[in-house]
């Protein structure tokens, strides 16, 4: 970023732009908001969100269609929380917004050993509330501030730990039927939201609770995928292009490809691996090569 006041707000504007163009994309590609959507912003004070937020405030005043944003923040009891900023930000800006209040940090630090990894529970403790209040307040679309690196690193954290081929993706449904997720920073990298937040200057409030922990297999993922855009800048937008070109034919999966009727002679069902393996001998089965 220059040091010229002119060339830094020129290039400020190019990434407000390209931002804009980002979600607005997204959005488009995965139709994400409607005509009379009612879209309840989820606001944790991290870079993230904030950009979620200060964009789609950018596109409602020209979007094609008319929808209602109101940010809601969680105020989770952690000690040192400054309860003030986030008010003040949005009242200033004359955001509508709403604080919930509810002490998840007691109940994650009584429940959870010293030493765990304290993410998990915390955010199902914090989706609970969220959704819960989706429902008392009407809202009938929940915006996340989760970007393209977020969706990539979750893809390899299932792959590396839970040995499954599954991401983040830009909308879904709850498990239990009764909201629609939509994550529109969905086609925007971390570095440039990294960027906007520092030039916006918005009040950023830090995670004290899991955000400073050392053994979280996600801060591992996101080494590596640092490492490999340094040596190789450009990856990362290819392994999420990839995301969107999956060929199941081409994987191993048999529920999402009928391997066993590709090529067959007729209608007989393929006899299962037991009756393959019945006529096998155990010794000669496990015997090395």
């Amino acid at each position: 970023m220059s040091n010229d006041p002119r060339k830094r707000e020129h290039e400020s504007q190019r990434l407000a732009k390209r931002l804009r163009h980002q979600v607005g994309q997204a959005i488009a590609d995965f139709n994400m908001i409607e005509d009379g959507d009612r879209v309840m912003v989820c606001l944790s004070g991290g870079k993230d969100s904030h950009t979620l937020l200060d964009v789609l405030l950018s596109l409602q005043a020209r979007a094609p269609v008319r929808f209602e944003l109101v940010a809601v923040n969680l105020d989770q009891k952690q000690p040192g929380f400054p309860a003030h900023v986030l008010p003040d930000y949005l009242a200033a800006r004359g955001v509508p917004f709403t604080v919930l209040e509810q002490d998840t940090y007691s109940v994650v630090k009584r429940v959870v050993p010293a030493g765990r990894t304290m993410c998990g529970l915390c955010s199902r403790l914090r989706r609970g509330a969220i959704y819960q209040h989706a429902s008392a307040a009407g809202f009938n679309k929940i915006a996340l501030g989760h970007h393209r690196d977020d969706i990539i690193a979750t893809f390899f954290l299932n792959l590396f730990f839970q040995g499954s081929l599954r991401a983040m993706p830009p909308k879904l449904r709850s498990d239990d039927g009764q909201h629609i997720v939509i994550r529109p920073l969905a086609y925007v990298a971390e570095a440039e939201i990294a960027e906007y937040a520092a030039l916006r200057a918005f009040p950023i409030i830090p995670c004290s609770l899991c955000g400073s922990q050392d053994n979280l297999q996600r801060k591992h993922v996101r080494a590596l995928m640092d490492a490999w855009e340094r040596e190789h800048p450009g990856r990362l937008e290819n392994i999420f292009r990839a995301l969107g070109h999956v060929v199941p034919a081409q994987l191993v999966d048999r529920d999402w490809f009928d391997f066993a009727a590709l090529g067959a002679r007729d209608n007989t069902p393929a006899p299962d691996a037991h009756a393959w393996l019945a006529g096998v001998p155990y010794a000669l089965a496990d015997a090395p090569v």
